[in-house]
């Protein structure tokens, strides 16, 4: 078994709901990142048809123009040669992460020198689908559903409990955690800040790229003023804690990762970002998926050989601010040295959530983060709707 590396990074900034990415079509927002993940790379040039094996791609909801394997119409659309092959992977939330994983064990195994792993969502552009009648013609109206997000074309043999919507869902956890709408919103006024202020000292300039065609030159979700976050009115329940501010928003983005083996940096002319050190998933109830990345964190740890107490930086996706703090929660008892290392530049809740693109970027996040600080560990982690969890551990070679 050979060892996997992340060589280079580059995302499109994330765009809000009906905003500055809405007329870009998914295919063309990650044949954006593709493209640009791959110019970082000279030393691809004309030979990046031998040199990429596969290109592993995710996106939570292929309905619409992102259906048909996009990580291959990604491929066509960005310039690299049509011998490039593609898949599209669909873990939810977590598939961009997933595809990370899927992508390191091909390289560990041999399977492939060089993988581009990343994802893609529209979540403005996600359609309005009907479902097919059980027989031709029926009389009645029909309702067309909105695949933007959470369940939708329910099977009825799913308990209730599991098929809940997913702020509700949260609303369950902070029942059980009793952590409070005043601690969620001070989480969530953290994430704008430190997002602000990463952008403002040129943190992301080198992960980030333009759109072509769009004037975004950030994260667009991010607030400089939180002050109205307490005066928000609860979203899920009358008297709930979940409200539009301290959960993630709707929104547009893609995210593009190199991976590769040693070999590969070295015929290609470039050092490692990070090795990819443990890769860890879990499952539970589907209405606590909130809190699935405790588990998966630890099984990634292990893998990695590591401790909490060893844990430099962590990157764990925002879903919502209520699941996020009982993630950190946990992680306190298990060993987690300092909440502080937990986006310490910005997380979800601000830059925003396109399910299908945020785990290569709490992955590329992760990996500028140790190479900033120094830190030799780092770990990203992420929640996935329908009660699953994914987790990577980076290590910093250049600290050990």
């Amino acid at each position: 078994m050979s060892d996997s590396f992340l060589y280079a990074a580059a995302r499109t900034p994330f765009g809000r709901f009906n905003g500055a990415l809405a007329k870009m079509r998914p295919d063309d927002l990650a044949a954006t990142a593709l493209g640009a993940v791959v110019d970082r790379l000279p030393g691809f040039g004309e030979r990046a048809a031998a040199a990429v094996d596969e290109v592993v791609w995710g996106c939570a909801n292929q309905a619409g123009e992102d259906n048909r394997n996009v990580g291959r119409m990604a491929v066509l659309l960005s310039g690299l040669p049509v011998a490039v092959p593609a898949t599209t992977v669909n873990r939810l939330c977590g598939s961009s992460l997933d595809a990370v994983l899927l992508g390191s064990r091909q390289i560990e195994t041999g399977d492939a020198d060089v993988v581009i792993a990343g994802g893609v969502e529209s979540m403005t552009r996600a359609p309005w689908v009907l479902p097919k009648p059980d027989r031709a013609f029926p009389a009645g109206d029909t309702a067309a559903v909105s695949t933007t997000l959470g369940w939708r074309l329910v099977n009825r043999a799913m308990p209730a409990e599991w098929t809940a919507s997913l702020g509700e869902c949260n609303e369950q956890i902070a029942d059980e955690t009793g952590i409070s709408r005043a601690r969620q919103d001070e989480f969530a006024a953290r994430s704008h800040e430190l997002a602000a202020k990463a952008w403002a000292d040129g943190f992301y300039d080198d992960l980030v790229v333009p759109v072509s065609g769009v004037d975004l030159l950030r994260d667009e979700s991010i607030r400089d003023d939180t002050t109205r976050l307490t005066t928000l009115a609860p979203s899920f329940r009358a008297d709930g804690t979940i409200t539009a501010g301290n959960a993630s928003p709707l929104n547009d983005g893609a995210a593009a990762l190199v991976l590769g083996s040693r070999a590969a940096g070295e015929r290609l002319g470039v050092d490692p970002l990070a090795r990819i050190a443990g890769r860890g998933t879990a499952a539970l109830e589907p209405q606590r998926f909130g809190i699935a990345p405790i588990a998966a964190a630890g099984a990634a740890l292990a893998r990695a050989g590591i401790s909490w107490s060893e844990v430099g930086a962590v990157e764990l996706n925002e879903a919502f601010a209520v699941q996020s703090l009982a993630c950190v929660d946990a992680w306190i008892e298990l060993g987690l040295r300092d909440p502080a290392i937990v986006n310490a530049r910005g997380g979800a809740i601000a830059i925003g959530h396109p399910l299908g693109a945020s785990g290569a970027r709490i992955v590329a996040t992760l990996a500028a983060r140790l190479r900033e600080t120094g830190e030799r560990w780092g770990l990203a982690a992420i929640c996935i709707g329908v009660g699953q969890g994914l987790a990577v551990v980076l290590e910093n070679e250049e600290a050990a």
